[in-house]
């Protein structure tokens, strides 16, 4: 019997669980066969976290983005978020410029003025599309925006709405890409989740149900306000990590750096986002606590991108659960 010493229950927490479910039942009304990549999305969106998938082409990525900008409607009388549309899609190219996707400011002969253009970025979800194939330059002028929420050009800041959620993806068939990702931009990415193709009995539903999959996909009526979706964050905040759970956090994350099958280890950053992905996945299974099993399954996907192993380290994947196992089989020993 699981025994769980914690504070009094967040009154906030039954409201974010409902967000949480109310999402995922509307993404699976219209991306079939693939719970645990949902569930994982609207985790990483609950913590205020990006999310990188490395999916096969046609795997439906951009209706999953378009299907959860839909689902999330605006805040009533909010007049400041005219140029924020609910989604937008880019679609990155070799020779794309930094400008194409923050904006750009114009000059104005009538008024002798420069007014800014608001680019693609100015969303509250955007499917940032094979993002590893644009220049450096532009990969660059990314870390700004996912970092701290704003853009700025010719040194005057924009400020991206709260709720500012990315999707981005890059293509597994062309592994390196054009220009791949470094692991200073792989670091702003709370979650890397892999795509693969669908089972059969799902793909013949698909083909079944692809014309009102499609319908569903474009009328379908959003569960949630931006607001929700905010207050629901401050409740993740909340949910519940006992001191046993938080060590063997910080246990995993410092046994990367000493581990001989590991070219470089994870950094405290790493650490508090594989603690926000414990209680984004927490609040998502209805519990307003983390146990050692959140922390088993959402570590591959907050350290997988995050660590270099050596080749002779084999599947990668594997070789992190062998490190992980040690601190998980303490802290179920430290249980009550």
């Amino acid at each position: 019997m699981e025994v769980v010493v914690k504070t009094k229950k967040d009154p906030g927490f039954e409201d974010a669980s409902a967000v949480a479910i109310n999402l995922i039942n509307g993404l699976s009304e219209v991306i079939k066969g693939r719970e645990d990549t949902i569930k994982l999305v609207i985790s990483a969106l609950i913590a205020d976290g990006h999310v990188l998938l490395e999916d096969y082409p046609g795997s439906g990525k951009t209706t999953l983005s378009k299907t959860l900008g839909r689902l999330i409607r605006a805040d009533e009388g909010n007049l400041r978020n005219d140029q924020i549309l609910p989604f937008r899609r880019i679609q990155f190219t070799p020779d794309m410029l930094p400008g194409d996707v923050l904006g750009v400011n114009v000059f104005e002969p009538k008024t002798g003025t420069f007014r800014f253009l608001h680019g693609p970025i100015f969303a509250h979800i955007v499917l940032a599309d094979e993002i590893n194939r644009t220049g450096p330059k532009v990969q660059s002028a990314f870390l700004e925006c996912m970092g701290e929420k704003q853009v700025t050009i010719d040194n005057v800041t924009h400020k991206l709405d709260e709720l500012f959620f990315v999707l981005g993806t890059q293509n597994p068939l062309d592994i390196a890409g054009t220009y791949p990702l470094p692991i200073v931009q792989l670091d702003r990415f709370l979650l890397k989740l892999p795509m693969s193709y669908v089972d059969n009995k799902t793909e013949i539903q698909i083909l079944e149900e692809h014309s009102k999959i499609e319908d569903k996909s474009e009328n379908i009526l959003s569960v949630c306000s931006r607001s929700d979706i905010l207050a629901a964050r401050k409740s993740c905040e909340e949910v519940f990590i006992s001191g046993p759970l938080r060590e063997a956090i910080v246990n995993i994350v410092q046994a990367t750096r000493n581990n001989p099958l590991l070219q470089f280890g994870a950094s405290t950053r790493a650490a508090i986002m594989l603690q926000k992905a414990v209680r984004a996945w927490a609040l998502v299974q209805g519990r307003d606590y983390g146990n050692e099993d959140d922390l088993k399954y959402v570590a591959q996907f907050v350290l997988g991108h995050r660590l270099k192993f050596h080749t002779g380290a084999g599947e990668s994947k594997k070789a992190l659960l062998e490190l992980m196992t040690p601190h998980l089989e303490k802290l179920i020993r430290a249980k009550p």
